[in-house]
């Protein structure tokens, strides 16, 4: 019976002294140093003395003596040296009991309060013994020195912590990150919190900092970024997410610069400066890697077709054609633009200027006045451009004016894209492309830019043209390329299925997926027996492949590429275009949805797409999206059918996009 005794127990990780008052068998009802009268299992127990008090004696003097105890026991805790005492049973492969060790720190005659102080000693310290069955086992040098390194680590945690959490707030009042040592540390883990969430590595510790900060929840971290200068309100997250570089280093700027003074070379190109050759691109374009002509004689027309000759400029293996080799493409996303080169040679030396000679890979072209191919040959050239004209400009000549090359070029590209059609069951499957405007305040307008508008069809019948030619010409002289191929959609639909978005919409979706591959193949969707990319040099890495293989080829007899280095490329290029792909179909959403977000009253013209389980999928016809919205009971909706939603939430930071069904 432990009726008398004086009981030491753990309570909340701390050893506590009380004495028990009644023995109930499986428990203890015990008096505390605190006048509580408290019941606790007796296993909980870690000492139980061997003498007893008188219970039966008034409780202030119980307690009066209970506290004479526990002060005599801390006494005797202080004098103990639990490391001294450790190093005397270390290399003893055994558990010891309480009175073995108190009588090693105090000799052989050891009271309950020798024990006692002897077990809070090495509980409290809990570094070099572990409590284990009601004794001591002596810890493991090596893991003495891990808790040591944890405790330290802690300790420099905590102070990182606090510091930190004064930094971000002094930060926050002056509305800048002011300098720290630990500016760069927070900045970077608060980015990957933003961007991860609760699998950012250092997730628990950026939550600690923010409560020590008064800032409740990780949600914040985007909005912190923002305030302190380190985002923008819509910083272009996934470019960090998939380490998309957006700059270039000092040793490729000097390298470009270099590059830029580089002479044009006339040695085996032929020279056509004399030919009337212009651009056509977007009035906002400031480098040019294509560039036509068009010469007519009574029932023929001879069409060129010129290509910056970007592979005189940069060498394979060069570090501008490394870099660009790592990015394999320019980026283009609203209110940015990430080339592949550097903007001071892709709009210098590597552009088609006016007024400057450049050199080229052309291709010239005899047709008849049906738009059928006499003949046809690629020469490298040197050219120089006489004027740079806009979509804009030259849809302005067409409509104005009477039988200008614009008009040849014009019905040409019509009679190509009817031939493909025709002949080869090409698919016609063009949206008009999605314009941002974003002024100086972030407000944000969209347009759509029509495909099918007479310059923007010559542009790119030609450039179609050019590529499907550039593939034929590899192949039938054996020189390894990379083509693109398409097998049969999966099913042919017809525009008497719908409306054109509707049927373009379920058409791409019977697509089958693209093939990139050094063996020819046809490509269905083109509606042509072979085609590679060979038109833009300057922004694609895979165009530029192409023409270093057919100059190579045509200057020095053989391809620069083998199949195996061909197939190395294949496989770098096309992971990193998947990636920008995602990035630019992600940043197209946010910038849909930043839109939407200040027109939620305003009804949006929609298709429905599919009809799914309690939900409808549909088309917005202003920006070529699909989002959903709840399908009510009584609604009837028909695929096909044209209706109208409305915005009830948009959130662009979190993808999130809810609409509801305007009905008439």
């Amino acid at each position: 019976m432990s009726e008398g005794k004086i009981i030491e127990f753990i309570e909340q990780g701390k050893l506590f002294c009380a004495l028990c008052i009644q023995d109930k068998g499986q428990k203890l009802h015990l008096l505390t140093l605190l006048n509580r009268q408290i019941n606790i299992p007796e296993k909980r127990a870690t000492h139980i003395s061997g003498s007893r008090l008188p219970v039966e004696r008034p409780r202030e003097e119980l307690i009066h003596r209970l506290k004479d105890i526990n002060t005599n026991r801390e006494s005797l805790k202080g004098s103990i040296d639990v490391k001294e005492l450790w190093e005397l049973v270390k290399d003893e492969d055994e558990r010891f009991d309480y009175k073995y060790l108190a009588q090693l720190c105090f000799g052989e005659e050891v009271t309950d309060d020798h024990v006692a102080a002897l077990v809070r000693a090495l509980f409290e310290d809990q570094l070099f013994f572990k409590m284990k069955d009601g004794q001591f086992l002596p810890n493991q040098e090596e893991k003495i020195a891990l808790t040591l390194l944890q405790k330290e680590e802690e300790r420099q945690k905590q102070e990182k912590l606090s510091a930190g959490s004064d930094w971000l707030k002094r930060s926050l009042t002056e509305g800048a990150a002011v300098e720290s040592d630990l500016k760069g540390f927070i900045v970077d883990n608060l980015i990957d919190t933003a961007l991860n969430g609760r699998e950012a590595k250092e997730y628990k510790f950026i939550k600690e900092l923010l409560e020590g900060a008064g800032i409740n929840g990780t949600d914040e971290a985007r909005n912190l970024l923002v305030s302190l200068g380190v985002w923008e309100k819509d910083e272009p997250v996934d470019l960090i997410r998939y380490n998309i570089p957006i700059s270039f280093s000092s040793e490729q700027l000097g390298r470009a610069d270099l590059l830029n003074k580089k002479a044009v070379c006339n040695t085996g190109y032929e020279d056509l400066c004399q030919r009337d050759t212009f651009t056509i691109d977007g009035a906002d374009t400031l480098h040019f890697d294509d560039a036509l002509s068009l010469d007519r004689d009574g029932d023929h027309m001879l069409a060129g077709i010129h290509i910056t000759d970007v592979s005189s400029v940069i060498d394979a293996g060069d570090i501008l054609d490394q870099e660009a080799l790592f990015r394999a493409s320019s980026l283009y996303l609203p209110k940015r633009e990430i080339p592949m080169f550097p903007s001071q040679l892709s709009h210098d030396r590597l552009s088609l200027k006016k007024d400057c000679d450049r050199q080229a890979l052309s291709l010239l072209v005899n047709f008849d006045m049906n738009g059928e191919i006499f003949d046809y040959r690629f020469v490298p050239s040197v050219i120089s451009v006489k004027r740079h004209l806009t979509y804009d400009q030259v849809n302005s000549i067409h409509e104005n004016e009477q039988e200008t090359i614009f008009h040849w070029l014009y019905r040409l590209a019509l009679k190509r894209q009817r031939h493909r059609v025709e002949q080869g069951g090409a698919l016609i499957l063009s949206l008009p492309e999605l314009n941002f405007s974003i002024d100086h305040n972030d407000s944000v307008n969209i347009g759509l830019a029509s495909q099918e508008t007479p310059s923007r069809m010559i542009i790119a019948e030609m450039m179609i043209l050019y590529n499907w030619l550039a593939a034929r010409f590899c192949r039938d002289n054996h020189v390894p390329s990379i083509y693109r191929a398409q097998k049969e959609p999966s099913e042919r639909l017809g525009l008497e299925d719908g409306g054109y978005i509707y049927y373009v919409f379920r058409q791409r979706r019977k697509l089958q997926p693209l093939v990139i591959d050094v063996e020819s193949q046809p490509h269905s969707g083109l509606g042509l027996d072979s085609y590679i990319n060979a038109t833009s040099p300057i922004r694609r890495y895979f165009d530029l492949v192409s023409q270093r293989q057919m100059l190579n080829f045509m200057l020095r007899g053989a391809p620069f590429y083998n199949r195996e280095e061909l197939d190395r490329i294949i496989t770098q290029v096309t992971a990193e275009l998947k990636e920008l792909n995602t990035v630019k179909r992600n940043r197209f959403n946010y910038w849909i949805i930043r839109y939407l977000e200040t027109r939620k009253e305003k009804p949006l013209p929609a298709i429905v797409l599919d009809l799914l389980k309690g939900r409808y999928r549909v088309i917005l016809t202003d920006f070529y999206i699909t989002a959903e919205i709840k399908r009510e009971k009584e609604s009837k909706l028909r695929a096909g059918e044209e209706i109208f939603v409305r915005v009830t939430r948009a959130d662009a930071w979190n993808d999130v996009l809810n609409l509801e069904h305007v009905k008439s």
